[in-house]
């Protein structure tokens, strides 16, 4: 049988050097050249059967260790290089390898390093928080384009003027009798020469819509629901239709660099495709007589529980206002995917991250409604609707993608909406977040309070997990 060749080079060179041992003194120990043990430790030999059982008798070296792998710190480096600061540095896994295995004390603390960044990340943002909440300027820091555009968007009113203008001059001009899909594609081939085709799975696995300018087509999955494509087209449609309205609302942002931009109007177009299938004044007068019930809303609009509920948080035109919802959609891992409002993201009064709200709770109750009043510490209410969404179809063997949405208001006005029957019942006591929360003994609580001190006492032990003094 055909020896096994280990190239163990690195770690090699590594035990000669914690010997404190010069080449030619560790070559002559093992029997072999300074030149062959030159090339042994930059991988351009092997190590054989015979000269790994040499540097067991004569080092003690476990030979496990010449023959282990460098799984921990190499799918640790994979994690960081995943992150959006990192991803596209690398073309791929080889580099990462290649640092586990010939230099681990780096990897060892490049890791430390990332930790100590993400902690740092996530102590700022408690921070920011607990400033914003009392009223001061939130603290300064480097921020990705995408963070940029999310924070824009949150902070501002979801109501866009030139939009939706925009959106209902152009949705009076389709042609009547037809649902917004087959309108859209109508205008689509006849103003635009776009041919819309929907696309199996194996042809299309990984995209949503694809347009191909050279054959003026736009391609959509067949993974789509009914409403999920004609949103996409919805999306298409408004790129090309209304674009100089999209371009005047992303120059009012400010934002700072080309890429926020490119990311920004991305979003806008999804805005302007809500606005398309639900125009303004249209969806604002279904909305009060149906008292906002967004499964009557979806339906008579012919789109989907999340497009709906995003669409009533936009409808904040001077003069013709509703009721001022804002909302969040999180992923199952809570992951927060989008946040948004009517009148911008209540951030300061309501945090929106603590684990006991009924958007986590309505993953274990998937396709129904959850409607609860919470309540903060300083008092303040708000109604609170959750359910969750479900994405594409996939196939077999395939993970289904849910992700859940919740949309509030403030208590005062749940009386005009639907779902305020739920205010009969007794509230849920929330906090902002669990790092910003200072609430006694609540068995959700998932982190320690950055404001107060651990308590640590060996004779008590309380109902939460990180109890505090």
């Amino acid at each position: 049988m055909a020896e096994r060749k280990i190239f163990a080079g690195p770690k090699v060179r590594r035990i000669r050097n914690a010997l404190a041992l010069t080449q030619t003194a560790m070559a002559e120990a093992l029997e072999i050249s300074p030149s062959y043990l030159n090339l042994i430790e930059r991988n351009q030999r092997p190590l054989t059967v015979q000269l790994l059982l040499k540097l067991a008798s004569v080092y003690r070296v476990d030979l496990e260790e010449l023959r282990g792998q460098t799984g921990g710190s190499l799918d640790q480096l994979k994690e960081i290089f995943v992150d959006p600061l990192l991803s596209g540095e690398l073309p791929g896994d080889q580099e990462l390898v290649e640092v586990a295995e010939a230099a681990p004390n780096a990897a060892s603390g490049m890791i430390k390093l990332y930790r100590a960044y993400r902690e740092q990340a996530a102590r700022l943002s408690d921070l920011t928080a607990l400033m914003v909440a009392e009223g001061h300027a939130p603290v300064a820091a480097g921020r990705l384009p995408l963070d940029e555009v999310r924070e824009t968007l949150e902070r501002r009113s979801g109501y866009f003027g030139r939009i939706e203008t925009a959106a209902e001059a152009f949705a009076a001009t389709l042609p009547g009798g037809l649902d917004l899909a087959a309108g859209l594609k109508d205008w689509l081939r006849s103003e635009r020469g776009i041919a819309v085709r929907v696309l199996p799975v194996h042809v299309m696995p990984d995209l949503r819509r694809r347009f191909d300018r050279h054959s003026m087509r736009l391609f959509i999955s067949e993974r789509l629901s009914q409403a999920d494509r004609a949103h996409e087209i919805s999306i298409e449609a408004a790129t090309l239709a209304l674009l100089p309205a999209i371009d005047a609302e992303l120059d009012d942002l400010s934002l700072s660099s080309a890429e926020a931009r490119r990311i920004a109007r991305f979003e806008l177009a999804r805005i302007a495709a809500l606005a398309l299938a639900m125009p303004y004044e249209a969806f604002l007068s279904a909305a009060k007589a149906t008292r906002y019930d967004i499964d009557i809303l979806r339906a008579r609009f012919g789109v989907s529980f999340g497009h709906a509920a995003a669409r009533l948080a936009m409808l904040q035109r001077p003069g013709a206002a509703a009721v001022p919802f804002f909302l969040i959609e999180i992923d199952a891992a809570g992951h927060r995917l989008r946040r948004a409002g009517a009148q911008g993201f209540p951030q300061a009064r309501f945090g929106g991250g603590c684990p006991k709200l009924n958007i986590h709770a309505a993953f274990l109750q998937p396709g129904q409604i959850l409607a609860e009043t919470v309540v903060m510490p300083d008092g303040a209410s708000f109604l609170t609707v959750a359910r969750t969404l479900e994405g594409p179809s996939v196939e077999f063997g395939e993970r289904v993608r849910r992700t859940a949405i919740l949309i509030g208001c403030d208590a005062a006005l749940g009386e005009g909406v639907v779902y305020g029957q739920a205010m009969a019942l007794d509230p849920v006591t929330i906090g902002p977040a669990c790092r910003l929360c200072e609430r006694r003994g609540c068995l959700s609580r998932a982190e320690p309070p950055v404001t107060r001190p651990l308590g640590l006492d060996e004779m008590v032990a309380g109902l939460s997990a990180f109890d505090f003094q």
